[in-house]
């Protein structure tokens, strides 16, 4: 990393993309809590621990990109940054929006301890926590995008818009959907034992349902994309091998996912709509990636690549997080009351 390439591996794909994974802790609460649809309500505690894991060690992730971790506190109180930074209001967000994971998922830890009385209360906070929540998602998730709105001179003019925040915003929520889908397949595998019967038996209507949410998304962002690359007339800049880029990213791993979302819920395939997430995952690390660091002066001579040690650490991180997972599920009541 250098004064022309600042971030790499660790930004683009540790927090740019990994909170747009996580995004389905804020769409499942939503449904789940403000639209009463109590259908998903069995998996709204593990979705928050994997959401509220991810914030935790993606955040972490930052202190080996800075390089002075001391420096970290330095945009939560404005200093050299100043008040009116995207990166204040983001990092605040990010903040914020742990403590309210937290105490979403408070109530399984009170369950673990035998808290009674402190478990009732913070179940009287779930509610209010879930609209902050919510609130700061749409926020820093919109705010990751705005950080690039000021990079307009150095990021292709094919992934660079005024509605960058927007189309961040709308892609976290089929990307947390997609999530979801293989998170629950796995787990729904490898802690089968701690699962009930009868979540087992409703997961598979679950996953209809998310696929029928993420289809509808996928549209829209596609719809967005489409919108935005007609009204700028950029039909010029698809003739060479970034434009051929650009549409392998738009159409291969979202007009096509999308498509196969709606096939598998029509007609009630598992399988098809399981790879459909996989697809719909890789296509939003391929955006991420591409707006944070492939197409990120992509003009210059000398493109950045990541080392060696930057791909260790990135799948330490991930890693670390899944043992961290497995010790919450395996001890606490994340996927059944009866643990």
């Amino acid at each position: 990393l250098s004064q022309d390439t600042p971030w790499g591996l660790w930004m683009g794909f540790d927090v740019v993309t990994g909170v747009a994974l996580a995004g389905g802790a804020y769409v499942i609460t939503f449904v789940v809590y403000v639209m009463g649809v109590d259908k998903y309500h069995g998996i709204v505690r593990a979705t928050v621990l994997n959401g509220l894991l991810a914030y935790c060690f993606y955040g972490a992730a930052l202190l080996f990109d800075l390089g002075r971790p001391w420096n970290a506190p330095n945009p939560y109180i404005g200093n050299s940054f100043g008040f009116s930074s995207v990166l204040f209001l983001i990092c605040w967000h990010f903040l914020l929006y742990m403590v309210a994971e937290f105490v979403e998922f408070s109530p399984v830890i009170a369950e673990w301890l035998h808290l009674e009385k402190a478990k009732r209360v913070l179940k009287k906070l779930t509610l209010g926590t879930v609209i902050l929540g919510i609130t700061l998602s749409i926020l820093h998730q919109s705010g990751l995008g705005a950080l690039f709105l000021m990079a307009k001179p150095k990021i292709h003019p094919l992934w660079w818009s005024e509605f960058i925040p927007i189309l961040f915003f709308v892609s976290s929520i089929y990307a947390g959907l997609a999530m979801i889908i293989i998170e629950g397949t796995i787990s729904h595998r490898v802690f089968s034992r701690l699962i009930p019967e009868k979540h087992h038996q409703h997961f598979d209507g679950i996953v209809f349902g998310l696929a029928k949410g993420a289809a509808i998304t996928m549209f829209v962002y596609y719809f967005f994309k489409a919108l935005l690359f007609i009204h700028d007339g950029q039909w010029d800049l698809v003739n060479d091998g970034w434009g051929l880029w650009y549409l392998v990213e738009v159409i291969g791993f979202v007009l096509v996912p999308a498509l196969m979302f709606a096939f598998g819920f029509k007609h009630r395939s598992l399988r098809i709509i399981k790879i459909a997430a996989v697809m719909a995952l890789l296509g939003i690390i391929l955006n991420r990636m591409n707006v944070s660091v492939i197409s990120f002066n992509w003009y210059a001579d000398v493109h950045y690549f990541p080392t060696w040690q930057e791909f260790v650490v990135t799948l330490m991180v991930i890693f670390s997080e899944l043992w961290v997972f497995r010790w919450f599920v395996t001890r606490m009541p994340v996927f059944s009351a009866e643990h």
